[in-house]
């Protein structure tokens, strides 16, 4: 079967008539907002993000955790504590990804909880840079039962991959890739479904041809590119690639880069999920990096609570209203593509 087509059934496999309800509760109160241009919340999250560890074996340019640069704190969450919240989630939840920052494979309970939400019918991605999928590790990968697993490949040559990816070594990834590959082929498993991620930047921008070569090669299941957040972007950035197709800015007549996303005043993410960091702190998306706009603390409130609560409408409500005025939204592009 088509590798494609059958991660799309993998995630109508983890359907029910509870989550779609759910879901169209979220979408109808999401519409209803933007219309009224007041916050109305129904329905819980569909799609989550968790943060197994902040921890990271490189050092990417970009990246507050490569650059051990958090004004958090930093830590490994703990097997009892996520299975807690889960508990919160579970039954709405269709969708969960195992990654915010850090490499998740450095938290030794990461596919424990995996395992978890899997048996509890979530589909189940992560992100990762794979230099720590051993053959052993690949086949506990598989057995958790990830659905999905994205491969950061950043350059088809160590030179070229290592600029960006600072202390990485590409024979790791192709190694790790392999690896996966051939457990899953030795378990006769379809999962996880799995995707070189290139991350486009002007280092590299010359071997977006050369890695869907490679990806065939290996035989992943889909190659995908990503436009690259920097910070400091107005005056141009030696990471901004020259094709503009690839660039989440533009070059404007007065030789400033902007970016492309024209900011308007919703967010389909506020409604559809939203981020717990490591120690169970909520923040409203992938974009807080730092968790500056904290929603709530699991270890103090209960979910439900927490996501209708006022702080957290409030933030929704200054998105529908100012959002060129919330710091993380600058570099977002959620709202040009879809929901719209």
């Amino acid at each position: 079967m088509n590798a494609l087509l059958h991660d799309k059934i993998e995630i109508i496999k983890k359907c029910s008539l509870r989550k779609v309800w759910n879901l169209f509760l979220l979408y109808i109160s999401f519409r209803y907002s933007r219309l009224v241009g007041r916050v109305n919340i129904l329905g819980k999250p569909f799609s989550m993000s968790f943060e197994p560890t902040t921890t990271c074996n490189l050092g990417c340019p970009e990246c507050p955790s490569g650059l051990r640069q958090f004004s958090r704190d930093t830590g490994n969450a703990q097997l009892n504590q996520f299975k807690n919240w889960f508990s919160q989630v579970t039954g709405n939840l269709w969708y969960l990804t195992f990654y915010f920052q850090g490499e998740p494979y450095l938290n030794k309970d990461f596919l424990k909880m995996v395992s978890h939400a899997s048996q509890n019918g979530v589909y189940t991605a992560t992100s990762t840079n794979a230099h720590y999928l051993t053959k052993e590790k690949s086949i506990e990968t598989v057995k958790s039962g990830l659905s999905r697993v994205i491969i950061s490949i950043d350059g088809t040559t160590q030179e070229v991959y290592e600029q960006y990816r600072k202390r990485g070594k590409l024979d790791k990834v192709i190694e790790g890739t392999k690896n996966l590959i051939e457990a899953r082929r030795e378990l006769k498993s379809q999962t996880p479904h799995i995707i070189f991620q290139f991350l486009v930047v002007k280092p590299n921008e010359h071997q977006i041809e050369d890695v869907l070569a490679l990806g065939n090669e290996l035989g992943v299941d889909d190659v995908r590119f990503k436009t690259a957040q920097v910070y400091d972007y107005e005056n141009g950035n030696p990471l901004l690639p020259d094709n503009e197709e690839y660039s989440r800015y533009k070059k404007g007549k007065d030789g400033k880069y902007r970016l492309k996303n024209k900011m308007l005043n919703h967010c389909w993410r506020m409604w559809q999920g939203c981020v717990v960091t490591w120690d169970g702190k909520v923040v409203p998306c992938c974009f807080d990096k730092d968790a500056t706009h904290q929603l709530g603390d699991l270890n103090t409130t209960d979910f439900n609570s927490l996501w209708k609560s006022d702080g957290y409408n409030n933030f929704r409500t200054s998105v529908l209203t100012a959002r060129h005025q919330i710091d993380i939204c600058t570099n977002c592009t959620e709202g040009t593509q879809v929901w719209t």
